[in-house]
């Protein structure tokens, strides 16, 4: 259990009750560590049944007890196959399965870690609870521990007791003195800072060693380095932060590897920029574009996603951040499932969380990455400027998350077309470039389509949609309000008539084959939203007179899909209502 990281309380407790178990000597429960008899292993008559790789009712058991640990500052270990007497029973558990079940049990939101131990012979599990982010609930319950005891708690007293805390654990000190930092390693830093071309980071490239680290808050005030430092400046982590693959083609043989033991994650970090960017080649545009040129993947995004990968990671685990670089596609998966609170839904807008602040602050610094948030939002800014799918985000299995950029052919039509709006706000203001590539892709857009795909609130998907209104295209308007809506619904927006046309040129000219939605998915996505349609309205959606769209509506009706709003089927105010289920519309490209 020694680690360079620390010095972790809870590690050296579980060293001690080890110890102690091994020698014999009686060991007692206390605030930061529990023993655990394997619940479900005696029959009626109290005999012990033999051990199993898989027990439902120890995992759920373990997984309320992990929760508790995670719950109460710093954390905390439960060692599985004892008494409370210390009486040696072992466990057969295998540690991955329990490891990704109480992760499941806890509703994503606890990753623990699950080691196996062997003391006297009998194999042990020690299951260590990280400190959580946000209370971990169990059975809708808050609970944590008081001396040796569980203790229910609310919400409010839980962050309360939590803001006080303040416990991160890249911000611990570290058992490595700040002579420890690699010369190497601190070179990079200050080249890093030095490229960064900003006059305060250029001075700070120059000062001594020493000054340079107390200045990044690299270090406590006794001289040794935080565990974020010890990361990022040393070589003792033995196993490498991150594994670099690339191959030319999906299911080929890799053509290089990055994959560096005993270097600092500085270190690490650089030679696989440098290997992502030799393998992401540059395109050329045709002149008339400000840009020029371009490389295959917007590079700042793809740093970006590289140290997403290692700012938010479990760095409890072993395992490195794998960096799949096949073809046009970038992939990278971290240990660690999204902090509490973060989902695919919300991770462009959501607060920062991060497991690691510290060293979330100390990559900001060195100006390898953007302090809130890691960049999210300028991944999707960058991949959507050239016309490229916006970046997935997704949490898988295991836990850990994956995210992956997607360099299909660049849209240079795409690219000219943006241009033409009279305010370039379009191009560097994110809501209004992804407003603006939701209507290329689906000609409409109203306040609950712009929320969910700004990730924003009502009131500010329709402060949005207001302001792309206010914005011209060629001279003419960019946009017109869909005519037929009730005076009482939200605002819905159309592709104006000449924005449209313009994009279809400009796609045609460029060779870039473009399906555009045709009247039946329109009327299906605007009906599933909206809960409505009328021939007026479907009309105004695809340039049509209503006269010539209403043989479409009564097709859907026929499908079951829509149900007229009175028997007769005309005359003022007449529509359809959607009854086709709760679907959302189909799915939009490029969507998060």
């Amino acid at each position: 259990m020694t680690t360079i990281f620390g010095p972790d309380p809870v590690q050296q407790i579980v060293e001690d009750t080890l110890t102690a178990l091994a020698e014999g000597r009686s060991v007692r429960e206390r605030l930061h560590i529990d023993l655990k008899e394997e619940a479900g292993r005696r029959d009626r008559a109290g005999a012990l049944l033999p051990g199993q790789a898989e027990n439902e009712v120890a995992a759920k058991a373990l997984a309320g007890e992990a929760a508790c640990m995670a719950n109460t500052p710093g954390g905390g270990a439960l060692i599985v196959g004892v008494t409370d007497d210390g009486t040696l029973l072992g466990t057969d558990l295998d540690t991955e399965w329990l490891r990704h079940r109480i992760y499941q049990l806890t509703e994503r939101r606890l990753t623990v870690d699950v080691r196996a131990t062997v003391v006297l012979s009998t194999r042990l599990l020690v299951v260590l609870s990280p400190s959580a982010i946000e209370p971990v609930r169990w059975n809708n319950r808050i609970a944590w521990r008081v001396d040796d005891h569980y203790v229910e708690v609310d919400a409010t007293t839980w962050h309360s007791r939590r803001m006080r805390q303040h416990y991160d654990w890249s911000a611990q000190p570290s058992n490595l003195p700040e002579s420890e930092a690699r010369e190497v390693a601190v070179a990079l830093v200050r080249e890093l800072l030095s490229d960064s071309a900003e006059r305060t980071a250029a001075e700070l490239s120059r000062v001594p060693t020493g000054e340079l680290l107390r200045r990044l808050n690299a270090v406590t005030g006794d001289g040794m380095l935080t565990n974020a430092a010890a990361l990022l400046l040393t070589s003792w982590r033995p196993e490498p932060a991150i594994d670099y693959i690339h191959r030319r083609t999906a299911g080929g043989d890799s053509d290089q590897r990055v994959r560096r033991e005993s270097r600092s994650l500085v270190e690490q970090l650089t030679e696989v920029f440098g290997a992502a960017q030799a393998n992401n080649p540059v395109r050329h545009v045709p002149s008339g574009l400000v840009i020029g040129q371009v490389r295959q993947l917007p590079e700042r995004a793809v740093r970006e996603a590289i140290v997403n990968g290692l700012a938010h990671r479990d760095w409890h685990s072993p395992a490195p951040t794998v960096v799949e670089h096949i073809g046009a596609t970038l992939r990278v998966t971290s240990p660690g499932g999204f902090a509490p609170g973060v989902n695919p839904g919300n991770i462009i807008t959501h607060p920062s969380k991060s497991r690691n602040p510290a060293l979330t602050r100390l990559l900001a610094a060195i100006r390898v990455a953007e302090q809130e948030g890691i960049g999210v939002d300028r991944m999707v800014g960058d991949m959507l400027r050239l016309g490229l799918p916006a970046p997935s985000i997704d949490e898988q299995d295991g836990p850990q998350v994956v995210t992956s950029l997607v360099g299909q052919t660049i849209r240079e039509s795409w690219m000219r077309w943006l241009r033409l709006f009279d305010d370039n706000d379009v191009i560097e203001d994110l809501r209004l470039l992804m407003i603006a590539e939701t209507l290329a892709a689906r000609r409409w857009i109203d306040g609950d389509v712009a929320g969910r795909r700004l990730q924003v609130s009502p009131a500010e998907a329709h402060d949005s949609l207001n302001r792309f209104v206010g914005i011209g295209f060629e001279g003419g308007p960019a946009v017109r309000a869909v005519d037929g809506t009730p005076a009482d619904s939200t605002i819905a927006l159309v592709l104006s008539d000449g924005a449209a046309r313009r994009l279809s040129e400009l796609d045609a000219e460029a060779g870039w084959r473009h399906v555009a939605p045709d009247r039946r998915s329109i009327a299906l996505s605007n009906a599933a939203i909206r809960g409505r349609i009328s021939t007026t309205e479907l009309g105004s959606l695809v340039g049509a007179h209503p006269t010539n769209v209403g043989t479409v509506l009564r097709a859907l009706e026929a499908e079951g899909r829509l149900e007229p709003s009175r028997e007769v089927r005309r005359g003022a105010g007449f529509f359809y209502r959607y009854v086709g289920g709760t679907a959302a519309g189909p799915a939009h490209p490029g969507s998060l």
